[in-house]
């Protein structure tokens, strides 16, 4: 395996996007040829994220490696639970998450790739073209264009993915989100709370505490185009700590966004020779926000589709065999005005907690 440049500018398959998606789709498409690998962060990337692998991540990884224990932070696993802060109104679930060290675990995931497989960090896609012979993608790497030619492009380069713009497909509006690291002053609950507050304004979504060890994360999520999500952010680490003092200051702020996904046809599978998983193509939960588990899924689904099929048919293989994905996506999507009215949060305080349990698996 070959950080950096590249030394050859012929492959079978190019993946752009060296997180969860992009990585699997790598594993699989080797089997077929050659692959490069490039992401435009530098490597090691710090993705901002929760760090939560739910038993769907899991069970994808097991088929691969075990998760070594020093990726695991303390406590080593959380239960999802739905706060409603402003009632005090608790709700556990028996859905587990294995609590991880986000950039430690996607380097370790790099390290799965095997030597057939180069990776180039700091490296954007700029453009492509693709005709019946293959894919012709231009890419950026240190200031410095330079092409490279594949029979296959797998785009798995996030929310605001290039691969996809290149093609001419709209991107998902998206989520602001902000996250805190707050210093820890003492212990707080092992759970993965998911927090709605009345007080910060519509364009509120909701927030997340979860525990890492001597810190804790203290994130928010803000609908599309909100304006100073900073503020709203120092807000709600205020409310926050008037009933949990142990969240001491914050050491590290980060900003990304999210797929704010609305609508089916904002699930695209890929044009062409192109494909498209994880973030992408639309590929997340739109009622949990959840996104390891369909970068993986996909990301197997996207790669197993190039090393099976002929480079012509790939994207109609990938469309067939990831369209349960599609599906439980548009079901989720008819859950989703009434989950985020304020109707449909308040009468949720009187769901009995085994029903939410049970209902919260399936989002």
């Amino acid at each position: 395996m070959t950080m950096g440049r590249t030394k050859t500018h012929d492959y079978d398959t190019v993946v752009a996007g060296a997180g969860p998606a992009g990585i699997m789709a790598a594993i699989e498409a080797s089997s077929r040829g050659t692959v490069l690998l490039v992401d435009a962060s530098k490597l090691p990337r710090n993705k901002s994220c929760g760090g939560m692998l739910n038993e769907y991540a899991q069970s994808f990884l097991a088929d691969y490696a075990e998760v070594p224990d020093r990726l695991v932070l303390d406590p080593s696993h959380v239960h999802f639970r739905y706060v409603d802060w402003d009632r005090n109104i608790k709700k556990p679930t028996e859905l587990r998450f294995l609590n991880v060290d986000r950039c430690l675990f996607d380097d370790w995931l790099v390290s799965l790739l095997p030597d057939n497989v180069e990776v180039s960090g700091s490296t954007a896609v700029k453009d492509l073209t693709q005709d019946e012979n293959g894919v012709r993608v231009e890419l950026k790497n240190g200031g410095q264009p330079y092409q490279v030619s594949c029979r296959n492009l797998i785009g798995a380069d996030g929310a605001r993915s290039g691969v996809r713009r290149a093609l001419g497909i709209k991107n998902v509006s998206t989520y602001v989100t902000l996250q805190d690291f707050c210093e820890l002053k003492g212990d707080i609950e092992p759970f993965f709370d998911c927090i709605y507050m009345r007080g910060i304004g519509d364009s509120y979504a909701y927030s997340y505490v979860v525990p890492k060890g001597e810190t804790a994360i203290v994130g928010s999520v803000y609908y599309p185009h909100t304006k100073r999500p900073s503020d709203k952010q120092n807000q709600t680490l205020s409310l926050l700590r008037e009933q949990m003092p142990q969240l001491g200051d914050s050491v590290r702020r980060e900003a990304s966004v999210a797929l704010y996904v609305r609508s089916a046809s904002d699930v695209v599978p890929g044009v062409g020779r192109v494909l498209l998983a994880g973030e992408a193509g639309g590929f997340m939960s739109p009622t949990s926000g959840e996104g390891i588990s369909y970068a993986m899924n996909t990301g197997v689904l996207a790669g197993q589709a190039v090393a099976g099929s002929d480079p012509a048919d790939s994207v109609a293989a990938y469309r067939r065999i990831s369209a349960h994905v599609g599906s439980n996506i548009s079901r989720k999507l008819k859950w989703l005005p009434f989950m985020e009215s304020r109707v449909g949060k308040y009468f949720a305080g009187f769901v009995p907690t085994p029903i939410v349990s049970k209902v919260t698996k399936g989002l």
